[in-house]
């Protein structure tokens, strides 16, 4: 039977080096552009088991979808939130604080420059 390893979310950008070195002084990601040199057209953005696909799209602005809850486009599940959390808050402004949900999950939430909502939690 056929196993799925992973899933990753492919957001478009209208600068892909902007983009993916924003995640890469923030978030701690590393980043693999194409072509090898400017201008890049796409790039893969991954720490530990996680990849984020960044394409080039000239003039996009993500659209802003309003719901009650907000609107998340990536959920990342960590080991050691705490510490990850302290990390990125002395780096960038969060959209959200660490909370703990009703679900069991403790989350906070963070947008990239590009209005892309990325979450990370953790079951503590």
């Amino acid at each position: 039977m056929a196993k799925l390893l992973s899933a990753a979310p492919t957001l478009l950008v209208p600068d892909v080096a902007e983009a993916a070195h924003w995640y890469e002084r923030n978030l701690g990601f590393t980043a693999a552009f194409f072509p090898k040199s400017p201008p890049f057209v796409y790039a893969s953005v991954h720490r530990d088991n996680i990849e984020i696909m960044l394409l080039r799209q000239e003039g996009y602005r993500k659209p802003e979808v309003v719901r009650a809850r907000g609107v998340w486009d990536a959920y990342i599940r960590i080991e050691g939130l705490l510490e990850f959390h302290e990390e990125v808050r002395k780096k960038i402004p969060l959209k959200s604080e660490l909370t703990k949900r009703p679900y069991g999950d403790s989350e906070f939430e963070v947008a990239d420059p590009n209005g892309y909502v990325l979450v990370f939690g953790e079951i503590v």
